[in-house]
């Protein structure tokens, strides 16, 4: 296992598009990742459920993130933990681009 990744600005590890969604892997170990999430306007993510836990921290513009029957709307700034076993997912609300960092535990997504 790594002691330390490091990556400069744009230096994402893999990047997967779908329609109107971006999300860059910046880094990925064992036990956790953290990815870069790029939603155009109205674009939403489909349902996700596994094991682990995440966090969200948007960084531009506003998102509703969904976890089983809640929904939280979500500005920059805001930040946002659940469990993974949860079916959860984004939309976004706003005009333009939405961003969103997600940690989590353990690493399933790309």
């Amino acid at each position: 296992m790594e002691d330390a990744i490091f990556l400069k600005k744009g230096e994402a590890k893999y990047e997967k598009k779908r329609d109107g969604k971006v999300y860059n892997m910046l880094m990925k170990s064992t036990v956790m990742e953290a990815i870069i999430a790029e939603l155009e306007e109205s674009a939403k993510s489909r349902l996700y459920k596994h094991n682990g836990e995440e966090i969200h921290l948007v960084l531009e513009g506003k998102i509703e993130y969904a976890v089983g029957e809640r929904k939280f709307v979500m500005n920059k700034g805001d930040t946002l933990w659940h469990r993974s076993d949860i079916p959860h997912g984004a939309k976004n609300l706003g005009k333009g681009k939405a961003i969103y960092l997600t940690v989590g535990s353990p690493p399933t997504f790309m």
